[in-house]
């Protein structure tokens, strides 16, 4: 594995050897994670070799391999040949594996056709804007490959629905500090019990999950404050929200335990589900348990949900 060497690849960093990393980058067949019961999707810094050999020892879920916002312009080069190492060195791995590349007119264009034959599980856009852009993106990314769009822009917002064109695009980014920046919003706005933010988070997750996109809830900024994360966290749950971006691993820990599912609650679903398909293999499509109540198919597809979602 190409990231066990990591004095290697950090002397060719130092060195500003571009075209020697480049050599280094050698596509790997790899298997491709379409799971999108994450929880967790943790931002990891391309340019960073010590954060990528780390990849393995990470909890988080979904793994944000980061080429746009802090990322230098001059490292920009050096992240997207270090993130195609790191794709071709976890040709099988349980995480999943998302490019956050730059926006498509600021190299995300050059970015994708580079990274199609290292074959990310995604490729998240930033900045995207419209619903020709997103047809754009449907010829660019290769089959296999998901697309994830970050909805940090007023156009975005008002084209939520619009952006569901096609199965492989199956995840969307809520990203709050842009998108009110755009939308002329003061960040001092940004508190849970805010009606404006609540008003945001509700529409951003009912038609996500009416379009059949994953709603990914956005980054807490201040890490280091897990009574805040909490906070945000126990609400989103409330919510309906099952996933959140993150950027350290203390997070991701809080993000886990907030978002996962009790083992009391994870029986009562399988005894549901066995409940119903036993009555229902009968006909009986309607019934009531002494345990659990009145069970019928939509009590069932919760319980099912539950199940699938772990």
């Amino acid at each position: 594995m190409l990231l066990k060497n990591i004095e290697k690849l950090h002397e060719l960093v130092a060195a500003k050897d571009l075209e020697a990393l480049r050599a280094l980058a050698i596509p790997n067949p790899r298997e491709q994670n379409h799971s999108n019961s994450f929880r967790s999707a943790m931002m990891i810094s391309a340019h960073n070799v010590k954060h990528l050999y780390k990849i393995p020892m990470l909890e988080a879920e979904c793994l944000m391999l980061n080429l746009e916002d802090g990322v230098s312009a001059e490292q920009k080069p050096f992240a997207l040949h270090l993130c195609a190492i790191a794709l071709a060195s976890f040709p099988k791995i349980e995480k999943k594996m998302v490019v956050r590349i730059n926006p498509l007119d600021e190299g995300g264009i050059e970015e994708i056709i580079y990274l199609n034959s290292f074959m990310p599980d995604a490729i998240r856009i930033p900045k995207i804007r419209s619903v020709e852009e997103v047809r754009q993106l449907l010829t660019l990314v290769n089959d296999g490959i998901e697309i994830h769009l970050s909805i940090e822009t007023k156009e975005a917002w008002l084209a939520l629905k619009e952006f569901a064109l096609e199965s492989r695009i199956t995840t969307y980014y809520l990203g709050m500090l842009d998108l009110f920046a755009d939308l002329g919003l003061s960040q001092s706005l940004l508190l849970s019990d805010n009606p404006t933010v609540q008003t945001i988070l509700a529409h951003f997750l009912l038609t996500c999950r009416a379009c059949g996109i994953k709603p990914v809830s956005f980054v807490y900024q201040d890490y280091k404050n897990s009574d805040g994360l909490r906070n945000w966290l126990e609400m989103e749950k409330m919510m309906g929200f099952d996933a959140k971006g993150c950027i350290a691993p203390d997070q991701v820990k809080l993000i886990h335990e907030i978002f996962g599912h009790s083992e009391a609650e994870i029986l009562r679903c399988r005894e549901i589900v066995k409940l119903f398909e036993d009555h229902s293999a009968l006909g009986i499509s309607g019934f009531v348990d002494d345990r659990y109540g009145f069970i019928d198919e939509p009590i069932y597809k919760g319980a099912l949900a539950v199940l699938n979602s772990r």
